[in-house]
């Protein structure tokens, strides 16, 4: 299927390893232009070469970061049609947590999000045209995160900006990832556990690949979706819930 994406451009946070990687890879293929920002310049120079996309290295929490992004993306690209918030990073605290952890993962994972998408939505908002994907995590946990407070906040503030920016062509969803084979899961399950956890609780049986959540992102982002706005996609092989 042809998803109408050549010749787009994206801004992709995060984009250095994980989902950021894997969907800046497959809106690539796809014929889009990137912008990749992360911390790590390693990573995002093997990204340049796999990818031929447009690197910034920025420390996403830095005060100044969004403006930063935002001016160099503008500055490189042209214009931005896509716009995919996926920095974040899992922050599980006791029930009494530390403040500055609390601080640091709403930081993280809500406020500067909302600060890039602000500072580009003039923008948008003048050509009457723009994608905003935002990547959340499950709810459905039984024990704090800070992580998945701060993107159940996403979800609403999401949700609010589809309502507002419907009448300048803008599309605002989220896309909901379950438990996918990453750096981050394979530090939590052994080969072994991740198994016996899959087979008991995901109904298709296995954790998903990176590449599943770059399939819907590019969906998402793409011309096929253009009716699809205050959504959450969930992409967890019929997981609905985490057992901690």
């Amino acid at each position: 299927m042809d998803l109408h994406l050549k010749g787009k451009t994206a801004v992709i946070t995060g984009a250095s390893q994980g989902f950021g990687r894997a969907i800046a890879k497959g809106l690539a293929s796809e014929g889009v232009k990137i912008f990749a920002t992360a911390r790590n310049e390693e990573l995002l120079k093997s990204l340049h070469e796999e990818t031929g996309a447009v690197t910034f290295a920025q420390d996403f929490t830095a005060p100044g970061a969004p403006q930063a992004i935002a001016n160099a993306a503008l500055a490189a690209l042209g214009r931005v049609d896509i716009l995919v918030n996926n920095a974040g990073r899992s922050r599980a605290l006791g029930v009494t947590g530390d403040e500055e952890e609390w601080e640091a993962g709403f930081t993280l994972d809500f406020t500067r999000h909302r600060q890039l998408t602000q500072h580009l939505l003039p923008h948008m908002m003048e050509r009457s045209q723009g994608v905003i994907l935002n990547v959340t995590s499950t709810y459905e946990l039984r024990s704090i995160n800070v992580s998945a407070v701060a993107k159940g906040a996403v979800a609403v503030w999401s949700k609010q900006l589809a309502g507002q920016l419907g009448q300048y062509n803008i599309r605002v969803n989220c896309l909901q990832p379950g438990l996918i084979d990453t750096a981050n899961t394979q530090r939590i399950f052994t080969a072994e556990e991740r198994r016996q956890f899959a087979q008991n609780n995901i109904p298709l049986g296995d954790f998903g690949q990176p590449e599943d959540i770059a399939n819907m992102a590019a969906f998402l982002a793409s011309p096929r979706a253009g009716y699809i706005t205050g959504a959450v996609a969930v992409v967890d092989g019929g997981l609905r819930y985490h057992p901690f």
